[in-house]
């Protein structure tokens, strides 16, 4: 064939050539794992910062208005504001937090610079948390002791604070612990022992013997119950009385005099004055207070470790509730149910579980296992409780109840994962242990399970994210607003599910949306999201590092 009439080939573009290639796609694809990536850093780097800067004590600054008023806190935000119509001409402002709610009726102020005539930086201005009425802001004048003044001005009164108020601290967290622990004790033998006749009563009514030895029994409860109940009054108002009469009286920057009880301060810091490692000791010791105690005025101040255990806790009973039953249903799927409609039906049915919406799984909750399980548990062994106090145990919200809704609620994650890790085991594996002789349930247990177990973890893991952020079926089935008192003590079984808790989740819904003040409650929103980010990231290298460990451990093997 010769030259002119051989069929000439055609020279793709370079564009035809990237696009047959897939280079476009690589970029495209490329570029959307970094916008999430970008996107996903952002959001917990915002969380981060706003939550961790929450206790670093700023300074106090003293405005001097030109109107005459001078106002005492802290510069939380600037911004420009526009001061015309068209937005042209703007002005600079700044929020300050001017706390000293009793006197000024508000948290926060904005204030234009342009009508701030002079600022300084007060070198005795101090910082009150207190325990009742938010914080205050002023200088120390004076420590009295009744009608005794200890100390006056704001070097020695602020000096003998410091030697004094440990002490009064330690005295009130015990008279405190008396209260709210020892004084438990008590009740709750005296119920124990109240409930005890309650029961005999059932078993054999009132002319019983039983019944007559219960009496007795609660009889010497209630004597002894008294007589330690009289012990404790007696060192309560010991502690109490030393504590009496101590007060500091703060001058707030409008001259106010504020008197504040000693042992209502909860912490006391003079920013203006502290260095850079004294900063870090308040900052440092805010971070504890916020970790181990418990919430105060109405949650927006003091700790959060109710929250922090019943998340925690609630997260855990879920997970050690949501494997087994997973795991179950996935090898049922994968290894024993013969394909057909009635299989491909319900794999069709738990795709579906995971998007129905989770205030439905809520209402299940406390619509089956409340009212219907709970209740059942009540009739048949929490009789004298009924009868007594007409309060059901498990009838009601508790951490077992959430527990298990939330384990409903992941459990299509988990044996969607659960399913998709057994597949992903080489047929090879399960024909050469056939091979060897081994059975069914040989196969499964020493061959198809441990080289799952790493992908069955990872089903585990999003199903522990889920759960530990939802809000709306706890709403239902046990959380609860404020709970100091934790599911747990010293007696047997130790943890108690069926008291309600508290939970991170729900506190930040709680502090955010129905604070009265908004504006102070963010801080605090900023802070429990980034504790409540922090845990579940715990909790998921910990479940990480185990899958790990199992695929080192099992992956590796060869058969």
């Amino acid at each position: 064939m010769s030259s002119e009439t051989r069929r000439p080939r055609r020279l793709g573009s370079a564009h035809t050539s990237l696009a047959a290639h897939g280079e476009p796609w690589i970029w495209l694809t490329g570029g959307g794992l970094a916008l999430a990536i970008a996107m996903i850093t952002g959001l917990l780097a915002f969380i981060a910062i706003r939550g961790a800067s929450t206790f670093w004590p700023a300074p106090l600054e003293l405005l001097e208005l030109s109107d005459g008023r001078r106002v005492l806190g802290e510069v939380t935000a600037n911004e420009e504001m526009p001061v015309s119509a068209g937005g042209a001409a703007t002005a600079r402002r700044r929020l300050v937090r001017t706390e000293n709610f009793e006197i000024s009726g508000n948290h926060y102020e904005w204030f234009e610079d342009r009508s701030i005539a002079a600022v300084s930086l007060p070198r005795w201005a101090t910082a009150v948390e207190r325990m009742e009425s938010g914080r205050l802001h002023g200088t120390p004048s004076r420590l009295l002791h009744g009608d005794e003044v200890i100390a006056e001005g704001p070097e020695k009164t602020w000096r003998e604070f410091e030697r004094l108020h440990p002490p009064a601290m330690a005295r009130w967290r015990r008279a405190l612990r008396i209260d709210r622990h020892d004084r438990g004790v008590l009740q709750r033998d005296l119920r124990a022992a109240r409930l005890a006749v309650v029961q005999a009563d059932l078993d054999g009514g009132r002319q019983s013997a039983g019944y007559a030895r219960a009496l007795e029994a609660e009889k010497r409860v209630a004597q002894r119950t008294g007589e330690q109940s009289a012990r404790l009054d007696k060192e309560t108002a010991s502690l109490r009385g030393q504590n009496e009469g101590w007060a500091v009286e703060f001058l707030a920057a409008d001259g106010t005099k504020i008197p504040v009880r000693l042992d209502g301060i909860v912490r006391a810091w003079q920013p203006n004055r502290l260095s850079f490692l004294g900063k870090a000791g308040v900052y440092f010791s805010r971070w504890w207070e916020f970790l181990s105690d418990d919430p105060r005025e109405a949650n927006s101040a003091g700790g959060v470790f109710p929250a922090i255990w019943g998340t925690v806790a609630m997260t855990l009973i879920m997970a050690l509730l949501v494997a087994p039953f997973g795991m179950l249903a996935a090898l049922y799927l994968r290894e024993y149910a013969t394909p057909g409609p009635v299989t491909t039906a319900i794999r069709i049915a738990i795709n579906n579980l995971a998007g129905v919406p989770s205030i439905v799984y809520g209402a299940f909750g406390l619509g089956f296992f409340c009212y219907v399980l709970g209740s059942g548990i009540d009739d048949i062994f929490f009789q004298p409780s009924l009868v007594a106090d007409n309060q059901p145990t498990f009838g009601t919200g508790g951490l077992l109840w959430a527990s298990l809704t939330l384990a409903l609620l992941t459990l299509p994650v988990v044996i969607v994962a659960t399913e998709e890790a057994l597949s992903a085991v080489p047929n090879s594996m399960r024909e050469g242990s056939y091979a060897c002789g081994a059975g069914k349930w040989q196969t499964i247990r020493r061959i198809v399970l441990p080289r799952a177990l790493p992908g069955i973890m990872t089903g585990l893991i999003l199903a522990m994210a889920r759960g530990a952020g939802e809000v709306a079926p706890l709403m239902l089935v046990g959380v609860k607003k404020l709970a100091l008192d934790l599911p747990i003590d010293g007696t047997f079984p130790f943890i108690h599910p069926e008291r309600e808790f508290m939970h991170l989740a729900y506190l930040i819904y709680d502090v955010g949306f129905q604070s009265p003040n908004s504006q102070a409650a963010k801080p605090v929103v900023f802070t429990i999201t980034f504790l409540l980010v922090t845990i579940i990231a715990l909790l998921n290298l910990t479940a990480i590092w185990i899958r790990s460990r199992l695929k080192r451990r099992h992956l590796s093997q060869q058969f």
